[in-house]
């Protein structure tokens, strides 16, 4: 049985004495510290830390930590910061259109046991990948989209989100832009995958266009979505090496093994409450 843990993430404009602050709190409430980890944004001026402490002997109940720390300490040192239990197992729904490598991937990966989070339900576009849920036993939800009924579609997908507590989105290759009204409602919840070709080459076939170019290096990004089109907070990005010997089939099929793959680091990554956004950048805990 896994041992009852909370997990604070915070930034806060730097200063002396903040490290100290946290720990005492932690140390004079009866809490065990098992990680620390501590960035400081010289240029900026601001604190980041992650902290994660045993629950067994903290005398302060947990209902209660998240009051007792925002008066105690959050408003005098002007923090931002978020309070997780890692007994907690967020829920999380995937978007997913027509290709299937990264839901595979991501599915594979949890009923493997990897990840400690629960996969309610998977949400399309389109009825093509209605047989992965079937395989994987999770609700396979179809929402057509079209412009005349973009709005309706989305508050009904809004709806059935709510109505099964998710808390964040995995959009494995979704190709479909997702509404600001979506977007507030998961704000830095919304993790997206796509090739590092941007903006030097958009449109349906960029593989192509790179492989017309004579690219050296294709790449993955993973971010969290904003509204701003493919341009949020970075949360994880990797590269391979091609050369003249690779053809166009050797470029996708190298570059789907890599938007899998930090598809699912940066997943890993928000399930274990690693990440700090901090305007339009992250901070990513080891």
């Amino acid at each position: 049985m896994k041992q009852s843990t909370a997990i604070l993430l915070m930034h806060c404009p730097d200063q002396p004495g903040i490290i100290a602050m946290v720990t005492e709190f932690i140390n004079v409430n009866g809490g065990n510290i098992i990680y620390l980890d501590q960035h400081v944004d010289v240029d900026q001026g601001v604190f980041f830390m992650r902290v994660e402490w045993e629950l067994e002997q903290f005398i302060i109940p947990q209902d209660k930590i998240e009051d007792y720390f925002h008066t105690l300490y959050a408003t005098k040192y002007q923090m931002y910061f978020r309070l997780y239990f890692k007994e907690y197992k967020p829920r999380m729904a995937i978007f997913v259109s027509k290709m299937s490598h990264c839901i595979y991937d991501l599915l594979a990966r949890y009923t493997a046991g990897e990840w400690h989070v629960e996969i309610p339900l998977i949400i399309s576009n389109h009825p093509d990948l209605e047989n992965v849920g079937i395989r994987f036993g999770i609700p396979f939800h179809v929402f057509p989209v079209t412009k005349e009924n973009k709005s309706e579609q989305e508050a009904a997908e809004l709806a059935l989100l709510k109505e099964n507590r998710i808390d964040f989105l995995v959009l494995a290759r979704y190709m479909q832009v997702i509404t600001e009204d979506v977007i507030n409602s998961y704000p830095n919840r919304i993790i997206n995958i796509h090739h590092s070709f941007l903006p030097a080459f958009m449109g349906a076939k960029p593989y192509h266009a790179a492989f017309e170019r004579g690219v050296k290096l294709i790449g993955a990004t993973s971010h969290y979505v904003t509204t701003d089109l493919d341009a949020g907070p970075i949360i994880e990005q990797d590269i391979v090496r091609i050369s003249h010997k690779d053809n166009v089939e050797a470029l996708i099929g190298k570059g789907r093994d890599l938007e899998k793959i930090v598809l699912s680091r940066a997943v890993e990554k928000h399930i274990q409450r690693k990440v700090l956004t901090y305007k339009n950048k992250t901070v990513v805990f080891n």
